[in-house]
Parts: structure tokens; sequence; C-alpha cells
């Protein structure tokens, strides 16, 4: 999308849908259909699912690493870095999203749980799951489409994964094993060691952040800012979303026999977490309104609060649980339910823009790529 935007500054509506691009203007179409590709796929195809599962190095699903590289770095090649201690210096900004990621996410996934999965224990326990993995890969491009600020989204997301590596583990035992005791309901545990969190992290997130980080330093260096974002992202930008179009198809075709197999149990995994996703993300518009944020850094603040780090919650019940388990399968209904929602939400932000936050003049140079 080439609509303008500014850090601070609050940016002009997006461009008529006219002007769009084929790929933007039809989106959600786009994404309905890789949802359904993938889910007939996994369906109609035997051994498809267990071919795609057994494309793995130490644990890590390799087609699902591409495809989260291949969306994420162009994202991370649009980010002006030398614009990201704007960011930092934002305290209002950082303590809200430790806030809502660290206290009251993991918090109403708890809830939500047991309000609606207390017979349930294994679908309950995999949503918790869900509720501690905070999102790392795709609110990068959610918050790009909704036109957030991409700098404040780096530094979120960095920040969510260095409290990932350390409070995953520990919010687990607290969330799964002590809060329940306190209050007499049943107990679970999880297996997450510290450095398996972080090697995820440094996988989904380091790569595509070093390479978009090189990439503009050494791009600029070379050619200058003007033909960078002129010329050699509109190159590469389309990318992102046959990234995330690639990923959907094979998480779905990872899991489609799973899905269509227990379809009841899919709807009521489902309904957690429609509310989940409706109260952060609305929450935290609401919390970056009420501060005082920009529209671009409350979108952000908004989207990285709703987003949830899927490849680690399924990786983690997986691992903890089984494949066939009822956590996995758990884990595996966030993306189905993640995926489109975030997508309406993205509209839901931007008809929020114009309807809220008048257009201001743009300071020079401040145009989105």
């Amino acid at each position: 999308m080439s609509t303008a935007r500014t850090d601070a500054v609050t940016s002009s509506p997006p461009a008529p849908a006219g002007r769009l691009s084929t790929l933007d203007r039809f989106l959600p179409l786009w994404i309905a259909l890789a949802m359904g590709a993938g889910l007939l796929l996994g369906q109609f195809v035997p051994g498809l699912g267990s071919a795609i599962d057994g494309i793995k190095i130490d644990g890590i699903s390799l087609p699902i690493a591409l495809g989260l590289l291949i969306m994420m770095y162009p994202v991370l090649a649009k980010v002006r870095y030398d614009r990201l201690d704007t960011v930092t210096g934002d305290r209002r900004l950082l303590t809200s999203s430790i806030f809502l990621n660290w206290v009251i996410g993991p918090a109403v996934m708890f809830a939500l749980a047991w309000i609606f999965l207390a017979d349930l224990p294994e679908y309950r326990t995999g949503l918790i799951i869900v509720g501690l993995a905070r999102c790392i890969a795709m609110v990068i491009i959610w918050n790009d489409l909704a036109c957030g600020d991409r700098e404040a989204a780096a530094v979120l997301v960095a920040l969510n994964s260095v409290f990932q590596v350390f409070m995953f583990a520990l919010l687990g035992w607290f969330y799964l094993a002590l809060l329940p005791s306190w209050l007499g309901f049943e107990q679970a545990s999880i297996d997450a060691s510290p450095w398996d969190i972080a090697r995820s992290v440094l996988i989904f997130l380091g790569i595509p952040l070093l390479a978009g980080y090189l990439t503009r330093r050494f791009g600029e260096r070379a050619k200058g800012r003007e033909w960078y974002e002129a010329k050699f992202l509109p190159v590469i930008g389309p990318w992102a979303l046959y990234g995330l179009l690639f990923t959907i198809v094979v998480l779905f075709a990872l899991q489609g026999e799973q899905i269509s197999s227990n379809p009841l149990d899919v709807v009521r995994i489902s309904v957690p977490l429609l509310i989940y996703f409706a109260v952060m993300w609305f929450g935290g518009y609401l919390l970056g309104a009420a501060i005082g944020l920009s529209y671009e850094r409350t979108t952000t603040l908004a989207f990285t609060a709703a987003g949830n780090n899927f490849e680690l919650a399924i990786a983690v019940a997986i691992a903890t649980f089984g494949v066939t388990s009822g956590q996995a399968l758990a884990g595996v209904v966030g993306p189905l339910i993640e995926v489109p929602v975030l997508v309406a939400l993205v509209y839901v932000s931007l008809w929020l823009r114009k309807r809220f936050w008048a257009a201001s003049p743009l300071p020079e140079g401040s145009t989105r790529k």
C-alpha cells in the first residue's frame, strides 16, 4: 500500500481503492482463497500434511519458516532505522505495550479459556499457551497494512521477543499450575526451555530484521535514500503478501484434516479466541487514544497486543502434549481465527483513522513506500 504516513504526525487517508494494486485491493479474497486452498489440500491430498510436517530442521518447520521470512523481510527493509530513537524514547508506548502484552493478554486468555472450555481441559490448556505466546511475526504485516508506525512495530516486536525468552516458561507455570492451584482448579504444565524460545525468536525475527537493516544501510549508502524508497522498495514490497499467502496455505494444509474432522471442537475453541482478539485490539486502541498516541502508534499498539506467536504456541503444545493432542489443535485454530479477524481489523483501523484522526500536513520526505 502506498499511502503516506509519519511517526508522530497523523497521515492522510489511504489512496482510493482504484489506485491500489490488485493484490492490495482484493487482499481479503486472496487470504480466503489461501485458507480454503490449504484446507482442501490438507483434506484431499493423502499424506500432504505429513510430508510438509516432515520438512524440519531441529524441530523448525522449513516451509513455515520460509513463508514467515519472505513475509517479514520486505516490511523490515522499509523501516527507517535511524528513527528508532523516537520510539525508544516514547515511554507511554513502551509501558503500555508491556502492560497489554504481558499482564492483560495472558490474564484475558486464562479467563476466557476457563469460562468457555472448563469441561475441555486439553483445549483450555492449548488456549492458555496461545495467550502466552506474544506475536513477533504476522503483526508486522497487519501493522503495515493498517498504515501503522513501522519503526514502533519493529521496537515493540523486539521488546516482546526479549520478554518472551524470559517470561514464557515462568508465566506458563503461573497460569497453568500456580494460579489454578490457588483457585482450586485442575492444574497442567508445559515444557518450554528458554533456549527453544530464543531459537524461535532468532529465526523468525532476528534473520529478517538483520536482513532488512543491512539492505537499507547498504542500499542507501550505494544509491541514496530516494532511489531506495522510490525504486527498490516497490519491487520487494509485494513479496510480503506473497509470503503471507504461502504461509497461510502451508499452515492450513498441515492441519486441514484435523480441523475438518473436529468441526464442533473448532467452533468451541473459536468463540473465546474471537472474544480475545476483539478485547485486546479494541483495548489497545482505547488505551492508545486515552494516553494521546498518534493514529500510527495507537494502531501499532493495538495490533501488537492482539496478535500471537502461533508458531511458538503450536511448537510448545506439540513438544509437550503431542501432535494429535487437543492442546495442539487449539494452537492450530489460533491462526485459523486470527488471520481473518485481524485482516478485518485492518479495515476497521483504516475507517477509524478517517473517522477520528483528522488528516494533518506531512513533513517533507515522510512518504510511505
